[in-house]
């Protein structure tokens, strides 16, 4: 048995594509308030934090006094306005250590860069609480002991849906979750995925605004909104990298990070995910109604039983030796396979016009 941290508020393992993990904390200090340190003030303020956590928030400028980053040891004062980010409180949650393989694409003191195959969930759930990355990590870390020889928790910084596969970045200690996840607030890393969607685009490029919300016919799936109360700011960049016709493979850059962000933009356009079941996308919706065409469409699907969408692309700033860190990951065989299937019956297709 192992105790793995996993970050509050993680429900179910598979309806998420990419979700930030973090929030934010917001006091103002009361009049009558004695003077101490920010630090023993802010683990007095919010729940089951350490000192030690606090301490490494503020040398990552995730506090702020004032609107102005501050140091650990500032002495508060009356009405000071204290603000504080924080990747969500983790609790403690028993995870058996499962000898499960995955693929290591870097690994540092600090980082673990994991290039995760399709049909892996990332965190235990609803219907998921055995088989999950977690479990494969509570493995690979048990017995393994840091620099000052405490045990190696891994902490979530982000995470990718059961379905889509690539690149998923890890923390090996709290200094460096926070690091990481001030990046992700600050929108500074580089997250690019490929998707095969449905349909042809006018463009070669456009971006998709509009606010993320679960839907109200169902809760499984994210709906866009123009309501601006509603749901959370998402912003997806999407290019043209191969037209086919009926569908199309395109590169899609993440700004934010929603849940089926990517998945929920590219169907509000009209391009669902080619075969994405919960968005409509395992469905025939561009080509022709020839019986031929029908089983090429199906036997596609049966090749890639899942999402045609891989994050590709991983980029960040090392949370020690702040250098540019930056990751590629091939596309899978399973998505490889169906644009080489398309590739050529749009080429056959060309030929017989």
């Amino acid at each position: 048995m192992s105790n793995i941290s996993e970050e509050q508020g993680i429900k179910n393992g598979t309806d998420n594509e990419e979700q930030e993990l973090y929030e934010n904390y917001r006091f103002t200090v009361d009049k009558g308030q004695e003077t101490m340190r920010l630090d023993k003030y802010l683990q007095m303020r919010i729940e089951g934090v350490s000192r030690t956590k606090v301490q490494a928030a503020a040398k990552a400028s995730c506090v702020l006094v004032n609107d102005k980053p501050a140091k650990s040891n500032y002495k508060i004062k009356p009405l000071d306005i204290i603000s504080v980010l924080l990747p969500t409180p983790p609790r403690e949650l028993e995870i058996l250590p499962e000898n499960i393989p995955f693929n290591i694409a870097y690994e540092d003191d600090d980082v673990l860069v994991i290039d995760k195959e399709a049909g892996m969930v990332v965190h235990p759930g609803y219907g998921n609480f055995t088989g999950t990355l977690l479990n494969a990590l509570a493995y690979y870390f048990d017995g393994k002991k840091d620099k000052n020889g405490n045990q190696i928790t891994p902490y979530l910084v982000h995470r990718i849906d059961k379905d889509t596969s690539g690149l998923l970045l890890i923390a090996k200690n709290e200094e460096a979750q926070i690091m990481l996840a001030k990046q992700f607030f600050d929108h500074t890393t580089e997250r690019k995925y490929n998707a095969l969607v449905w349909g042809d685009f006018i463009e070669d490029s456009g971006t998709v605004v509009g606010n993320l919300a679960r839907s109200t016919k169902d809760r499984r799936v994210m709906a866009v909104y123009d309501d601006p109360e509603i749901g959370k700011h998402a912003i997806t960049h999407w290019t043209v990298l191969e037209r086919f016709g009926y569908v199309t493979l395109v590169e899609c850059v993440l700004e934010t990070g929603r849940t089926h962000q990517i998945r929920a933009h590219l169907k509000h356009i009209g391009h669902p995910l080619f075969n994405d079941a919960m968005y409509g996308g395992d469905q025939i919706l561009k080509g022709t109604t020839f019986s031929k065409y029908k089983q090429f469409v199906n036997n596609c699907f049966q090749l890639l039983p899942r999402q045609a969408l891989h994050a590709m692309t991983l980029g960040f700033e090392h949370p020690t030796t702040h250098q540019r860190m930056h990751f590629e990951s091939p596309l899978p065989n399973d998505i490889a396979t169906v644009l080489d299937k398309w590739r050529r019956y749009s080429a056959s297709s060309k030929e017989m016009i």
